[in-house]
């Protein structure tokens, strides 16, 4: 995770009880003109968009292993590879669902007040009450469990209320039970609305480091299958992540409101934090893969692209098949993780998003008067 520190539609599963098993959908934002939504395959790009997936690919080029995607070198081992192919996280990140009846617990800054990324997340509290779900987890836990290790994992926890449209996102959750939901950051998007270019507010993180939101930019393998049979896409851009030492120096693209000093490359086309990178329409995509759940994602990455999120080492975020109606071994599936292999970053272009904003490490929340409603000035 790259914070101040360091650094997922078809196939709707019905609860059977108030909050049980969770339902499969992801969470989206409900404004077609919210930028994860938007069809952006005639975009106008940066002008050095080029050069920067040659940046990228040049650092790969100087490091031992394979792959052009991946993270940092390991400091006790730097002979050790540091880089992989285009692979799918499918086995960590869990998007549960909730609605009213769902227990809840108040957030609880961990390890103390003084670690809570505050003012970025919002107030820990009793005023602040999480929706547990029964049957659930939180990152990296398997089988999924409400306990984790935070001190050496992200262990985010992802909750949608699909009943008031409001998404709960939790960063380095120790754990969620009756002392409480214990996390070091902890908000709320609410789906309805139309976030300014800044989100949340500039220079402030959320559980993701970019300040984006997480669930509404994964992978799913109930959305995926939809498309395959469809023959579209998802409908939505897709989260990805790279190393801090990959990506430039303390700056920031919107809609990303965050960076990080833990970046590091001072190139004048390294790429900065909140990135969106588009597969080229020139992308081969009938010779690349004669699987349609593959092609769909394809399809995905042209028209809508994805989104630098994160600092780590494997490129994109998918929610576990746990809780979905098809599972991505699936013989109309016959996905795995390294299905997207081969796919380089010069298969892309870079949106132009404005010139990098540098870092302060100072947030200044949105207040809740400018957030967009339907696109317009509230």
């Amino acid at each position: 995770m790259s914070h101040r520190i360091s650094a997922f539609a078809l196939g709707i599963a019905v609860l059977a009880t108030p909050f049980a098993t969770p339902a499969a959908t992801l969470p989206q934002f409900t404004q077609p003109n919210a930028v994860w939504n938007e069809d952006v395959s005639n975009a106008p790009l940066r002008t050095n968009s080029a050069a920067m997936m040659t940046r990228l690919e040049t650092i790969a080029a100087s490091r031992t292993g394979a792959g052009k995607w991946g993270g940092d070198p390991n400091p006790s081992n730097p002979s050790a590879p540091s880089n992989v192919d285009f692979q799918i996280d499918m086995s960590d990140f869990y998007v549960l669902h909730a609605n009213n009846s769902t227990p809840t617990e108040a957030v609880v800054a961990w390890p103390d007040a003084g670690d809570y990324y505050s003012p970025d997340c919002q107030n820990p509290g009793p005023q602040f009450q999480f929706p547990v779900p029964v049957v659930g987890g939180i990152e990296g836990t398997s089988p999924p469990a409400y306990s984790c290790n935070a001190n050496d994992n992200d262990c985010h926890l992802l909750v949608s209320n699909d009943a008031t449209n409001v998404l709960y996102e939790a960063y380095n959750t120790s754990s969620a039970n009756a002392s409480g939901v214990q996390a070091r950051c902890a908000l709320t998007w609410d789906l309805t609305k139309v976030y300014p270019r800044y989100g949340r507010g500039e220079h402030c993180t959320s559980a993701d480091g970019a300040g984006f939101p997480m669930a509404p930019l994964m992978l799913n393998a109930d959305e995926v299958w939809a498309a395959a049979q469809s023959g579209g896409d998802i409908g939505h851009a897709i989260r990805f992540i790279l190393g801090n030492s990959r990506m430039a120096q303390g700056t920031h693209v919107h809609p990303s409101s965050h960076g990080t000093s833990a970046t590091s490359d001072t190139n004048a086309n390294a790429v900065p934090y909140g990135s969106h990178l588009r597969l080229k329409s020139t992308f081969d995509a009938s010779s690349f893969s004669t699987n349609p759940a593959v092609l769909a994602i394809v399809r995905s990455l042209q028209n809508y692209g994805m989104f630098l999120s994160d600092g780590g080492t494997i490129p994109l975020s998918a929610d576990t098949d746990t809780y979905t109606t098809h599972k991505w071994s699936d013989a109309d599936m016959n996905m795995d993780s390294h299905s997207l292999f081969g796919i380089n970053p010069t298969d892309f272009d870079v949106v132009d998003a404005g010139d990098p904003i540098t870092d302060s490490g100072n947030c200044t929340l949105t207040p809740a008067d400018f957030i967009f409603i339907d696109g317009y000035d509230y």
